[in-house]
C-alpha cells in the first residue's frame, strides 16, 4: 500500500504543478516544458530513465517504461496531459496558478483537470521505488502536452512519430473516471469512463452576394447562415444507446430498483436525479453552435459569413451525423471538419476494468462502481491508433457538495487533500494488479 510519504507528496506535487503556469490558449501558444521538467525530475529520481520529446519548442512531453515481472503479459499506458485552459484570477476566490492549501484543499487551476493524476502517478511511482515494488505488466508512464487544443504537439505527435515507445500497449487509463457522485439521495457512485464521443468541431461558411445595407438582399450571407445555424441549434437528435451507455443505464436502474424499458430512455432518465448526468448527454448526437463570424461595417452586407459548431457523436454514428448536418446546412451554406476525433469504446467486462473497480471498492465499500460514456474526449482518441484501449480512471474520493464535472474548466478549480490520498491508494492498487 501507498506509504504516508506518498501521500504527503501526492498533495506537494499538485500544488507545485499548479503552480507551474501550461496555461493552453491554442494555436500554438503554451509552454508545457517546465511542468514536463519537473515531471521528468521526479521519476528520474524515482531511478526512471524519462524521454522528453517535443514537435515543437517548449511543447514537450514525457515518456517513461516501468518493466513488469510477467514479460507475456501486454503493457498498460498511464498517461496525464500537462495543459490547463484559461483561468481569470479576477474571478477566482484564490489565484489560480498559486497551488495554495487551504483549509484541506489544494486550490487552483489544474487540480482536477488534470495535475491532481499527474501528481497521483508520480507519487505512486515514487512510492514503488522506495519500496522496491514491480507490476505485473510493463507500465508506460506518459505525461502529454496540448491536450487542451488539438493534441498535435502532445499525444497526436507521440502517436504518429514515437509509436515504438508505447510498444506492447493494449489498454490504458488517462482521467475522468474512478469520481464520487453524491446522488442527493445517500448514494455514493464512482463512474469509470468506457468510451467517448467523437470530436467533430465543424465550420460552417456562407455565400451570397455582398451589397448596401439598405437595399433588398435576397442572397444575404448572413441570413443563410443565422438560417443554417438555428436548425443546428434547434435540432432534436434521436436516441442511439451505444453499449458502454446501455450498460449504464441498465446498472442505474437496478441500482434504483426502476424497470427499464428500452423505448423510454428519457423517461428513466427523468427518475434517476443527480445519477442521469453520468448519461444524459451519451445518449444521443449533439451539435451546439459556439463562434459567429459575419460582416465588418454596419452598412454593408457581407458576401461571406462563417459560424463555428461543437459536435459529438457516438461510435458508429459519425455517417449518420455528417448526413444530418448536410441536411441541416441546406444548399447555400458550407460545412467541413474544422477537427475530427473518433469516437471510443472499451469493454466493460474486460479483466482490466473488474480490476479497476475492485480498486474502487476496496477503499470505498460504500460506493457503487457502474460504467460510463464520457460526452466530451481525451488523449485516448489519438492513442487509439496505436491500437490502445482507453478507460478513464482518475480515483477521487469527493464529499457531498463538492460537484467534480462543475470544476473541469470552472472558476475555483479545487480538490480536496482527503481525495488525493484516496485516488493515490485507489491507483497504487490497481496498477499492482493489473
Amino acid at each position: 500500500m501507498a506509504d504516508q510519504q506518498a501521500l504527503d507528496e501526492v498533495v506537494g506535487f499538485t500544488s507545485d504543478l499548479i503552480r507551474i503556469d501550461t496555461t493552453n490558449r491554442g494555436g500554438g501558444d503554451c509552454q508545457e516544458r517546465p511542468a514536463a521538467e519537473y515531471a521528468a525530475a521526479r521519476l528520474a529520481e524515482a531511478g526512471l530513465e524519462p524521454t522528453l520529446l517535443e514537435r515543437a519548442q517548449g511543447r514537450t512531453n514525457v515518456v517513461a517504461r516501468i518493466e513488469g515481472t510477467d514479460p507475456s503479459a501486454d503493457a498498460l499506458l498511464v498517461h496525464g496531459h500537462l495543459d490547463v485552459v484559461p483561468a481569470e484570477a479576477r474571478d477566482w476566490s484564490v489565484h489560480p496558478f498559486s497551488g495554495e492549501i487551504r483549509d484541506g484543499v489544494v486550490w487552483g487551476r489544474g487540480a482536477v483537470d488534470m495535475k491532481n493524476m499527474d501528481a497521483m502517478i508520480l507519487a505512486v511511482v515514487r512510492s514503488w521505488a522506495r519500496e522496491g515494488v514491480r507490476p505485473r505488466r510493463d507500465l508506460v508512464i506518459a505525461f502529454t502536452a496540448d491536450e487542451e487544443a488539438s493534441a498535435e504537439d502532445g499525444s497526436g505527435f507521440l502517436a504518429d512519430r514515437h509509436a515504438g515507445l508505447f510498444e506492447g500497449c493494449t489498454e490504458g487509463i488517462s482521467e475522468s473516471g474512478g469520481f464520487t457522485l453524491h446522488d442527493g439521495a445517500g448514494r455514493q457512485i464512482y463512474p469509470i469512463a468506457a468510451g467517448e464521443r467523437g470530436t467533430g468541431w465543424l465550420k460552417l461558411t456562407a455565400r451570397g452576394r455582398a451589397g448596401h445595407g439598405s437595399e433588398v438582399n435576397r442572397e444575404n450571407a448572413v441570413t443563410r447562415l443565422a438560417a443554417a445555424i438555428t436548425r443546428i441549434g434547434e435540432h432534436e437528435w434521436p436516441l442511439r444507446l451505444t453499449p458502454t451507455v446501455r450498460a449504464a443505464l441498465t446498472e442505474l436502474a437496478a441500482l434504483y430498483g426502476i424497470d427499464t424499458d428500452p423505448n423510454d430512455v428519457d423517461a428513466l432518465l427523468d427518475k434517476l436525479g443527480p445519477a442521469a448526468s453520468l448519461v444524459e448527454a451519451t445518449v444521443r448526437n449533439s451539435a451546439n453552435p459556439t463562434m459567429l463570424d459575419a460582416g465588418y461595417k454596419i452598412n454593408v452586407i457581407p458576401g461571406e459569413a462563417a459560424a463555428y459548431v461543437d459536435g459529438r457523436y457516438l461510435p458508429g454514428t459519425e455517417a449518420e451525423f455528417s448526413a444530418t448536418l448536410d441536411r441541416l446546412t441546406g444548399p447555400d451554406v458550407h460545412w467541413e471538419f474544422h477537427h475530427r476525433e473518433v469516437a471510443l469504446q472499451a469493454p466493460v467486462d474486460s479483466p482490466t476494468y473488474a480490476k479497476m473497480r475492485a480498486a474502487v471498492e476496496e477503499f470505498a465499500p460504500e460506493g457503487h462502481v457502474v460504467p460510463y460514456c464520457m460526452s466530451g474526449g481525451t488523449d485516448a482518441k489519438q492513442f487509439s491508433r496505436l491500437g490502445i484501449t482507453g478507460y478513464g480512471f482518475a480515483p477521487l474520493k469527493l464529499p457531498e457538495g463538492l460537484d467534480y464535472q462543475a470544476l473541469f474548466h470552472g472558476v475555483d478549480e479545487r480538490v480536496p487533500v482527503e481525495a488525493l490520498h484516496f485516488g493515490v491508494r485507489v491507483l497504487d492498487r490497481f496498477l499492482r494488479t493489473a
